[in-house]
């Protein structure tokens, strides 16, 4: 680790919440084509829903009330796709998005709330609209920017036959970078700078694992950090991810090895082994629905990353690119509610999917991509609440952000850990099992005073220490409880 590691504060207190803007919300102001699917239709693939920023920006009361401190936006440069990953003009804000101004006004509104605004960088690969991939096509072997690629044959197999230039994953639309080409490194770096001096708050930075090159990070994390220190660049490494996260790349990761865990331990035997798909291969240890077990690998995160990284972790149950945690769990609500639990008790800067606090289920790309219902009515409401007194609970009190983690008891489908900052205590209880009920009596820590009383904040009840032990509280099946210090 480099002995100048440094992570944004902000984010160590973040709760994020993650946006696919072509399916949040769209704003009537924005004229769109006409071709678009009907908002509630299951999402396909191709198909354009109409979702814009100024849609966003009239919906951020909804976030502030939520309690959301910062969002991560899944890419909003002019593409030809839905998700935008195919980046045809890394300088231009789409246009069904609302454009640059609509980012703008996004910007100021956000600030003005005290929102953070956190871009994805898709800089392994561009698209074939990309305008010096384009002028390749229509020039041939003849075009200037012959070396921004690698192109193996003429002519270009762009659309027909395969592809005769590396693209990623083999798909022609996807041409990837030549990253050696020191012009390609600058191009992306003033990108990079461009957007954080317009005020942007970091970015999040799409298969950075795709692009081998050390050098290459360490040079984008000097440039990001000398305009703005204060920049959060977060990476999607769905593995183990110390080789980024040493102080002279990334400041977090999506913290997928979590995600696996929680899909594990609270999805149980209700856990959809299909939807999970092909995530379980990036990390089967971490797949397990005993408690000791899942206690040891949440643990040993902690210690596998520098302490400034495991603040600036980005935590997720789910994304865009995962069928959503509900629907892995088989549907039961209770489940997730254990999971969102332990995620806004457990260090390291939560993130929301879109919709999951109103109870919104989805299974693989693209089902997973469905398009918020502003139907009040078919939200879950209680779910929200419990998501939002979470998130209070979290700004409320800093051992839940900053405290150190520690298990007090992991036995079965019984978790009881105690987060600690300096005098202030919390501990969170969780039972797992939907058969029995669990009786907290278990040796306290040894520091923990006699006698003191604890109230529960997520229900009836509470406990106390008695002869060195925590004890007094008995959770039903399938619940949990955060214990404060009665005052």
């Amino acid at each position: 680790m480099t002995s100048t590691f440094i992570t944004p504060q902000w984010v160590h207190d973040a709760v994020f919440y993650q946006i696919f803007p072509d399916r949040f919300a769209s704003s009537h102001s924005l004229e769109k084509p006409n071709n678009l699917e009907a908002w509630d239709a299951p999402p396909t693939p191709h198909g354009f829903k109409g979702g814009d920023l100024l849609g966003v920006t009239d919906k951020l009361d909804y976030l502030q009330d939520l309690g959301i401190t910062a969002i991560y936006f899944t890419p909003v440069f002019q593409s030809a796709s839905n998700h935008r990953y195919h980046t045809h003009d890394y300088y231009r804000v789409d246009p069904l998005l609302g454009g640059d101004a609509a980012l703008r006004r996004l910007l100021d509104e956000a600030h003005r709330r005290g929102i953070k605004i956190v871009l994805d960088g898709v800089f392994n690969h561009a698209s074939r609209g990309f305008f010096q991939f384009n002028h390749i096509l229509e020039c041939g072997a003849q075009s200037p920017y012959l070396d921004w690629f690698r192109v193996k044959g003429f002519p270009l197999n762009a659309y027909h036959g395969k592809p005769n230039y590396d693209c990623w994953w083999g798909l022609p639309a996807l041409p990837e970078f030549n990253h050696q080409n020191p012009q390609v490194r600058r191009f992306i770096f003033d990108v990079a700078r461009y957007w954080l001096e317009q005020g942007i708050d970091g970015w999040r930075l799409d298969v950075p694992f795709c692009v081998d090159d050390d050098a290459f990070w360490q040079e984008f994390r000097q440039v990001v950090k000398q305009t703005n220190p204060d920049a959060y660049i977060t990476g999607e490494i769905p593995w183990d991810a110390e080789r980024w996260l040493q102080g002279d790349q990334f400041d977090g990761v999506m913290n997928y090895l979590l995600t696996y865990a929680c899909w594990g331990f609270f999805g149980g035997e209700k856990m959809d082994k299909d939807l999970v798909g092909h995530w379980y291969e990036h990390g089967p240890q971490y797949f397990t629905p005993q408690a000791e077990k899942f206690a040891q690998n949440v643990s040993t995160l902690l210690g596998k990353y520098p302490l400034p990284a495991v603040q600036a972790q980005l935590n997720l149950l789910d994304s865009h690119d995962t069928a959503r945690f509900l629907s892995i769990a088989g549907g039961d609500r209770r489940l997730q509610r254990l999971a969102a639990l332990f995620l806004f008790t457990y260090p390291g800067a939560p993130c929301i999917y879109y919709g999951d606090e109103i109870g919104m289920e989805g299974g693989k790309d693209p089902d997973c991509r469905r398009a918020f219902p502003w139907d009040e009515s078919r939200w879950d409401a209680d779910l929200r609440a419990f998501y939002q007194n979470l998130i209070g609970l979290r700004h409320q009190h800093p051992a839940l952000r900053r405290g150190t983690f520690e298990v007090l008891h992991a036995a079965g489908q019984a978790l009881v850990y105690l987060r600690r900052l300096e005098q202030e205590l919390a501990v969170v209880v969780i039972n797992r099992s939907a058969a029995a009920s669990y009786e907290v009596n278990i040796p306290a820590a040894a520091d923990l005073p006699e006698g003191l009383v604890w109230r529960n904040v997520l229900g009836s009840g509470g406990a106390r220490v008695d002869n060195r032990r925590l004890h007094g509280l008995t959770l039903p099946p399938l619940n949990g409880a955060v214990l404060l210090p009665a005052t």
